[in-house]
């Protein structure tokens, strides 16, 4: 079977046992703040599980894009060196909430492995919960009983708590997993050792398959647990895992998943898989990142320094050092590798076809950028090597170490390799602990202490934001959080009309008073975790019980909404100006302004942001009224012309937000009516990265302020020019002035350099056949000295030694030329000029044959110089 029908086979299976097959769900996690990345298939259900979201289907199949980079699930070390395991990777999964339980689960799983895909039974295994006495907890027997109906007891092993009993977090829903294992090693190796010393051993021929958990515990904020009122199954195949074994290979990178990529790469250069191990381990890091880079992008991810994004710029610089180092690969390369993957994958995943050019382009972009930042960081170590070995110290320090792979991209590997090739090591101690200092860092920034939730009132949160600013509700849960030493609580209402942050809009603000004293407590923010309205307060109200008038700030939700609606005209405008390749690759929308990324692949004219701006205020002036249509059929609304955003994730059902021809799936708030915008302009417009660009605009009150800023500035200029009314052609006549003078000091400076230049002929000694230049200047700039050095070195065939001292408005400067000659006998223009510039409180450098310095005492030029010529006794 080949990859495609081995991932329709498992779909087709479980359609036939009832269940509802979705979507993958985008790779990149937006509006949860405690996943930047989907790591597993249960993420997208996550909401479910926790009882914050109704249960549509009971059961429920998919083939899910995950990335394991980060945090407790990292495989990215291994990535390569092993054969199985990889950064992005797609995960076969079935779940049930609240149907059917462990019997079901283990019988199916066995059905669709024996029966469907005809796997060995002699070689399966099960493992099964062995119990923990510390939590009270048994072996699990029950998964055990169901189990020996089709495996011996003795190919039942079991697990302890790290393997067999599965947990979302430090809190939530949590149980017993049981793993399927199958061993792909030859025949005459299962003779010599049993499988059974071997499962969950890192045998990269007996692995793990399939993961099926059954979870039927909550863990509490006090590490208790208590059972859950739901049970649920949730598991999960590696598709690429499960390929191997069904394609009868001993590798995943061997299967078809992977090999018209990695010979792409072979191609590409001109290398051959399977001769050189460290090639192919390079192969195989390329061949599995390009996949994870390829559908970041596509999920609107994109290389960048911060969060997500700095993820992902890293795992593409280390392909790229991978295709540098091993491959000799010293141009851009895995941009064209996208051909080979849209091939794999393009039918299942057909984001990859519709987004080719963008990917392509942003990949190559990151590679050239990456390629000149590995060459800086080759020219700062090699200066490195060359001042160890001349103190005759050939260890680099762990520091400098760490300096290259912070800022340059280098892993400590590479920095090895260049060293060892020149007889020199690291410090790993060193390395390792600013490692562990910048770890520390980021570790006690993203730290944040939840408590449980404490229950107040029974009831399901509903949003009635749309529709109203103010309401009546009551608390039912609330909890305390602890992040970077500030204390505040998180509330959940009965229904609220505040709009918790998500889909780029910011959160409202407000108060809550409440009915029964008048107490009114400041709601500095909402926002939302796993799909719940979180009110953040900084202080709990004295009676929690007591009902509340929950009020926006209406005048900030106002412009949040001006800036949204002016958003959706905004988009409109760029796709009937630039053309219909404009796509939304982010935004941000809040009370101050607006933020708009987008598909283009040059930089957007004055002309067209013109265009835009009278677009978007023409519609304004039309003051057209809002259409907005709740729960309709997601296909429907796409035939109405509403744009479906690669990388969002969407309900069978939507809304829709119309602004006459502007139409699009929305769940933000929005304006009644254009007019109500007042004006729109854009402020800024510049490229993010390949092939986007992003636009920052802004409405109403702003745009008045930006205006006066304006005008201001238009009479201030005026004022400069006494007042005159025709400011542009007294600027015309000012440049043009400005201009002639430039051009009166040019020659002037050029007669002076002549005359400085005879001077310093007229006063040259010859030293041992050596002509010496040497002067104090005043009132000279540096870049004349430079020019008459450069010039007497060519006059005198490279046969000088010239220092010249110059002060221009108080500030000594030093320039030292040397001839090649003396350069050769061991002088060094840079080293002497280090040391001199210490006369005049400054400091400098440069090459072997040329170096400046500049510094702050003006007195001690004299000396500088005569220091420099010191050199030449």
């Amino acid at each position: 079977m080949t990859s495609k029908e081995i991932r329709q086979s498992f779909k087709d299976f479980f359609v036939s046992k009832d269940h509802k097959i979705v979507p993958s769900a985008p790779m990149v996690i937006k509006n949860d703040p405690t996943l930047m990345f989907t790591n597993a298939g249960m993420n997208q259900f996550k909401d479910v599980i926790l009882g914050n979201a109704p249960i549509k289907y009971p059961r429920i199949a998919d083939s899910q894009k995950c990335l394991r980079v980060s945090g407790k699930h990292n495989d990215l070390e291994e990535v390569g060196h092993d054969t199985y395991h990889h950064t992005m990777f797609e995960m076969l999964g079935n779940w049930s909430f609240g149907d059917y339980f462990k019997k079901e689960a283990i019988a199916w799983a066995w059905e669709y492995l024996t029966d469907e895909l005809k796997l060995d039974k002699t070689r399966l295994y099960a493992t099964v919960f062995e119990g923990d006495k510390s939590e009270n907890l048994e072996r699990d027997n029950e998964a055990a009983e169901h189990w020996e109906k089709f495996l011996p007891t003795d190919r039942i092993i079991n697990g302890d708590k790290k393997d067999n009993f599965w947990e979302m977090g430090d809190t939530g829903p949590c149980g017993p997993c049981s793993e399927i294992h199958i061993d792909l090693r030859p025949d005459e190796e299962r003779k010599k050792v049993s499988a059974l010393e071997l499962i969950n051993k890192d045998h990269p021929q007996v692995i793990e398959i399939w993961n099926l958990v059954f979870m039927q515990y909550n863990r509490k904020a006090d590490r208790t647990l208590e059972e859950l009122p739901a049970k649920v199954i949730d598991t999960g195949m590696g598709f690429e895992r499960l390929c191997m074994a069904v394609q009868g290979k001993l590798s995943n990178y061997d299967t078809d998943v992977f090999q018209p990529i990695i010979k792409k790469i072979a191609e590409i250069s001109k290398s051959t898989y399977g001769e050189d191990e460290k090639k192919d381990i390079a192969m195989r890091v390329i061949a599995d990142h390009v996949r994870t880079i390829a559908f970041s992008i596509t999920d609107g991810q994109l290389p960048s320094n911060a969060k997500a994004g700095y993820v992902i710029r890293r795992i593409l610089r280390r392909a790229v050092r991978y295709g540098y180092t091993f491959l000799n690969m010293h141009e851009g390369f895995m941009y064209k590798l996208l051909s080979a993957l849209i091939e794999v994958m393009g039918d299942a995943y057909p984001e990859l076809i519709a987004q080719k050019t963008l990917i392509e382009k942003v990949i190559k972009e990151e590679e050239e950028s990456f390629l000149r930042t590995l060459e800086t960081g080759i020219r700062l170590l090699d200066r490195q090597m060359e001042q160890h070995k001349k103190e005759n110290n050939l260890i680099l320090e762990g520091t400098t170490a760490f300096q290259l792979y912070d800022t340059f991209g280098f892993p400590l590997d590479l920095t090895e390799l260049i060293l060892r090739e020149n007889d020199m090591t690291v410090d790993h101690e060193g390395f390792t602990s600013e490692m562990k200092k910048q770890k520390d860092r980021a570790r006690n920034a993203a730290v944040v202490e939840t408590g449980d939730w404490t229950k107040v009132h029974d009831g399901e949160p509903i949003f009635i934001g749309y529709d109203f600013t103010e309401t009546d509700a009551e608390i039912l849960r609330y909890r305390k959080v602890k992040q970077k030493k500030k204390e505040y609580y998180q509330l959940v209402f009965s229904q609220t009309p505040f709009y918790s942050e998500q889909g780029g809009q910011v959160g409202d603000s407000g108060w809550m008073t409440s009915t029964e004293s008048d107490e009114k407590i400041e709601i500095f923010d909402t926002k939302r975790e796993n799909n719940l309205a979180v009110h953040l307060v900084e202080k709990l109200p004295t009676n929690i019980a007591d009902t509340f008038t929950l009020r926006i700030d209406t005048e900030r939700r106002t412009a949040i909404e001006a800036n949204h609606t002016a958003t959706h005209l905004m988009h409109e405008a760029l796709r009937k100006v630039l053309g219909n390749h404009v796509e939304q690759k982010g935004s941000f929308v809040s009370e101050q302004l607006l933020r708009f990324d987008f598909s283009h692949f040059q930089k957007v004219t004055d002309e067209e942001i013109r265009k835009v701006e009278q677009f978007v205020n023409r519609k304004i002036r039309e003051n057209i009224a809002i259409e907005e249509t709740r729960s309709v059929p997601l296909q429907s609304a796409k035939d109405m012309g509403a744009i479906a955003l690669f990388g969002e994730k969407y309900d069978e059902e939507v809304r829709t937000i119309r602004f006459g021809t502007s139409i699009e799936l929305c769940g933000g708030t929005h304006i009644s009516s254009t007019g109500r915008i007042g004006l729109f302009r854009i402020v800024s417009e510049g490229a993010i990265a390949a092939g986007v660009r992003r636009i920052e605009a802004i409405t109403g009150k702003a745009c008045d302020e930006y205006i006066y800023k304006k005008e201001d500035m238009l009479v201030h200029i005026r004022e400069l020019l006494n007042n005159t009314p025709d400011i542009e052609g007294a600027l015309q006549r000012l440049i043009a002035e400005n201009e002639e003078m430039k051009k009166a000091i040019y020659e002037f400076e050029l007669e002076k350099a002549k005359s400085l230049k005879q001077s310093l002929i007229s006063s040259k000694e010859m030293k041992d056949g050596v002509n010496v230049f040497s002067a104090v200047f005043t009132d000279v700039s540096p870049d004349i000295v430079k020019n008459i050095a450069f010039q007497l070195k060519g006059e005198f065939n490279d046969n000088l030694f010239f220092v010249v001292g110059t002060v221009i408005d108080n500030k000594p400067n030093l320039t030292v030329m040397i001839g090649e000659e003396l350069v050769k006998k061991g002088l060094h223009a840079g080293n002497i000029i280090r040391q001199a510039a210490k006369q005049i409180q400054g400091g400098g450098g440069g090459q072997p044959h040329f170096a400046t310095a500049g510094g702050k005492n003006a007195d001690g030029l004299k000396l500088a110089v005569e220091e420099v010529l010191g050199n030449l006794s």
